[in-house]
């Protein structure tokens, strides 16, 4: 069932970039944003595609991937519900820096990148929410960038697997073929397959199919380098 502009304008009250937001200027950008559903594995956006709007994530998960020109695949992101793509383009006005998929099926909001503009030109804390996201990214990537100079590729897993949220049980789970991960990872699909089987057999993991299980986060954390969570 469509959705109506009160659910609309109930999405974008939720994210964190239009949380202060008022009523009026809430009601005009649901008038003009449009809900989409995307099929499990559908591209939202190529490289080099116009970055015309800026996308809340309703439900369902993106990859955001660069690809090399002998077909490589690395993957940048993974973007869960709430979460923003696109907010580069309401800076630089330029055109997307790399490729969305749908990892599932996904439900969509798309603002016009214009709109956004003019409310972070009138509403300064808008504005440094998105300067706080951009920001926010830019850590990620460097920190993913010296990742893959300075970490074995187990670590590098480990983190992965690490990075997911937590689910009401407060368990982590890893939803995503072992082939996405490598993607991830920059590494092949059977490397991170022996990555995995090592942890498993220490008990750190459990793998059921498409899943992995977190079942020693704390072990992980202190084999990754990282804090525990």
């Amino acid at each position: 069932m469509p959705a109506d502009a009160a659910d609309v304008t109930g999405i974008l009250r939720e994210t964190s970039l239009l949380r202060s937001v008022s009523a009026e200027d809430l009601t005009a950008l649901a008038a003009a944003s449009r809900l989409r559903s995307f099929r499990r594995g559908q591209v939202v956006f190529t490289r080099s595609d116009p970055g015309d709007t800026v996308i809340v994530v309703v439900s369902g998960r993106i990859k955001v991937t660069v690809r090399s020109a002998d077909g490589g695949e690395l993957t940048l992101a993974i973007i869960h519900p709430g979460g923003l793509l696109g907010e580069l383009g309401v800076v630089d006005g330029g055109p997307r820096s790399a490729d969305a998929e749908t990892l599932e099926e996904s439900q969509l909001l798309l603002i016009p990148r214009d709109a956004v503009r003019d409310i972070c030109t009138r509403v300064p804390s808008a504005a440094q929410t998105l300067m706080n996201s951009i920001a926010a990214t830019l850590r990620h990537l460097t920190e993913a960038t010296a990742d893959l100079v300075f970490l074995d590729l187990p670590r590098r897993v480990a983190k992965i697997l690490l990075s997911q949220p937590r689910g009401d049980d407060g368990v982590m789970r890893f939803r995503m073929s072992q082939e996405e991960l490598a993607h991830q990872a920059g590494s092949t699909r059977q490397s991170v397959n022996a990555a995995l089987r090592g942890f498993e057999r220490r008990g750190w993991i459990e793998m059921h199919d498409r899943a992995v299980i977190v079942k020693q986060p704390d072990a992980l954390s202190r084999f990754a380098g990282v804090p525990a969570g």
